[in-house]
Parts: structure tokens; sequence; C-alpha cells
């Protein structure tokens, strides 16, 4: 059903929906392995679609941590919203990551210890893209990791005008194999 619902999305919105299948339970625990959840208190995800990587993200929280998802897809919204409505501090907003700095402050959450992003840099408008990384750079604690993912290396050299640091690795059990970008602004080795 999640995949049926996530290439008909793909049909409909294929510049904002990147894929036609939703990312594999390997990508997504490749994604979650960045994430220190012991010391997490923010977490934000671009783009969860039908929430594979939300599923890792809740699977692997402390239950005081608070978790937004900002979902530009109103059906995705509507399936998130339903899946996740009995847990604790999930906060699932139907709008875009330009405007992460406007649901923080709505949901008082002061800064972001991580942000999981789904979203296809590749397909996005190039205003669009900076908006959102520097948005992200700004909002990260000094310890913050923005996490994505990506079918190419192409956009490496974009999101390096925003980032100090990229560790990659490449995931290829998905569909299609997948780099994922773990990017912060330390100085020091990951």
């Amino acid at each position: 059903m999640k995949s049926f619902l996530f290439l008909f999305q793909y049909l409909l919105n294929p510049r904002t929906i990147g894929a036609i299948l939703p990312s594999s339970k390997n990508l997504a625990q490749r994604m979650m392995d960045h994430i220190d959840f012991e010391t997490a208190e923010y977490i934000v995800e671009y783009g969860p679609g039908t929430g594979v990587f939300t599923d890792k993200i809740i699977e692997n929280r402390r239950p005081h941590t608070v978790v937004l998802l900002i979902e530009s897809n109103q059906e995705f919204c509507r399936l998130l919203e339903e899946r996740y409505e009995n847990e604790e501090n999930i906060f699932i907003v139907n709008g875009s990551a330009e405007d992460t700095d406007k649901y923080l402050n709505e949901y008082g959450i002061p800064y972001i210890d991580y942000v999981v992003s789904g979203l296809p840099f590749a397909s996005l408008p190039k205003s669009v893209s900076n908006t959102i990384l520097i948005k992200t750079k700004r909002l990260l604690s000094d310890h913050g990791k923005f996490i994505t993912f990506q079918y190419t290396q192409f956009k490496k050299r974009f999101i390096q005008q925003y980032f100090e640091r990229i560790e990659i690795k490449r995931e290829f059990r998905n569909i299609p194999p997948a780099y994922v970008f773990s990017c912060s602004n330390q100085s020091t080795v990951f």
C-alpha cells in the first residue's frame, strides 16, 4: 500500500518526490548510523514521505527526544499523522523545509541536533536548495549534523558550500543504490 501511494505521488509530483520507490530499510539504517541517539534532543526530518527513516528514528530515540517531521506532500502528511498519532514528542508539519525556522519557533525548539533529509536536491530548484541549506546550517547546534542521501555525488560540491565536512558512504542495498552524506561544521573527525 505504501509503495503504491509512493509511486502514485511520484507520478503526480516527480520533482518533489525524486524516486519511484520508498527508501530501503538498509538505507534508513545507514542514515541512522550517523546519529548519536543518546545525546540527541531535537531531530528534524525533511521529506519523510511514507516514514521509512521516521520509523528508524522513533525506534532508536529516547522518549523525550523531540522529532519534527516536515512534509510538503499532503497525502504523505495524512499518512504520517495517522501512523504516528500515538507517539509522544512527534510533530508533523505539512509545509516546506524552507520554513524550518518558523516551525522551530512554533514548537519551541531552540536548535537542531540532527537533520535527516530525504529531499531530492538534484531536482529541487537551486534557490530552494540554497534557502534550505542556509537555514539548516544556521539552525544546527555546534555539533549538529545534516544527513542526506543522493543517488549520485553530483550535488557534493554544492552541499560543500555550506558544510566544512562531508563523510560519504555508499548503500548498495537500495533501489537505486544511494550515497549517504553526513555533513557537519565540526573540524574533528566524525
